[in-house]
């Protein structure tokens, strides 16, 4: 084909590997021509195409946020451009967190200091325990703006009845897993297959919380989390807003399906 790369001429030109090339490919993100006899080619649009996509990604865009942002929809360019930014402010703050703390090790050992691998990895805890206060200070922070005092106590005593074999942080880190998994499969129908199976896991997630809860508990936990744009931190409960959205759409979609959807009851 005149005019156009085959795909090894395309991997040297852009750096991508054919591997990757395929799976833009399948996401839609570009779209080659093909020989006769199948093998693929990309002309100067797809090139261009593909440019663009290795730009967006240089921003820190995830392939789901670029294949909305060129699939010619409306789009809310300010509020991806802003979130991205708090990610990207968040992700720098985890690598100043670790710079500090090697630094700070290396300049002990650099004075003599006998740092061997149990004391190494006692200061990683210690960062990390650091981390969890902040990270409950951010969510009081939260949870003041959007509960009263005795609205608060009475989460406390509720989630106190969960045990004290449970879990917080393990909880979290599958709350974070899951948010991550839906965040990467966006865009899809909410209606869809995938969806459904994201929301019965969601809410499967959901039910030590629905187990204790009260109704006016959930309906103020939705509202919190609906106006999480205005959140007075960054509080990160596993994922973001723009997957907020989409399993409330999907929820709502299997209820006007007829699935049964576990919300708390009035005790």
């Amino acid at each position: 084909m005149p005019d156009s790369l085959d795909i090894a001429a395309v991997t040297r030109l852009t750096g991508l590997t054919a591997r990757a090339l395929r799976f833009y490919e399948a996401r839609g993100l570009v779209e080659p021509l093909r020989t006769a006899s199948g093998r693929r080619h990309y002309d100067a649009a797809a090139l261009e195409r593909l440019n663009l996509i290795l730009s967006l990604k240089k921003a820190g865009l995830t392939l789901a946020q670029i294949q909305r942002l060129t699939a010619h929809r409306r789009i809310d360019l300010h509020g991806l451009i802003t979130a991205q930014l708090d990610h990207l402010e968040a992700q720098a703050r985890r690598i100043s967190e670790a710079q500090a703390l090697l630094i700070s090790v290396k300049s002990r050992i650099d004075r003599g200091e006998p740092i061997d691998a149990e004391t190494f990895c006692s200061l990683i805890r210690t960062e990390q325990q650091d981390s969890t206060s902040m990270s409950q200070d951010q969510w009081k922070a939260v949870t003041d703006r959007y509960f009263t005092p005795e609205e608060r106590a009475e989460w406390g005593e509720k989630m106190g009845a969960l045990g004290e074999d449970f879990d917080q942080d393990a909880y979290a880190a599958q709350w974070k897993a899951l948010g991550d998994e839906i965040k990467a499969a966006l865009p899809m129908d909410p209606a869809g297959d995938a969806a459904a199976a994201f929301v019965q896991r969601w809410f499967a997630l959901l039910k030590p919380f629905t187990d204790v809860a009260t109704p006016a508990m959930w309906t103020g936990t939705m509202k919190m989390y609906d106006d999480m744009a205005n959140w007075p931190v960054q509080a990160d409960p596993g994922f973001d807003a723009e997957v907020w959205a989409f399993m409330k759409q999907a929820t709502a979609a299997r209820m006007l399906a007829g699935d049964r959807i576990a919300t708390p009851r009035a005790q």
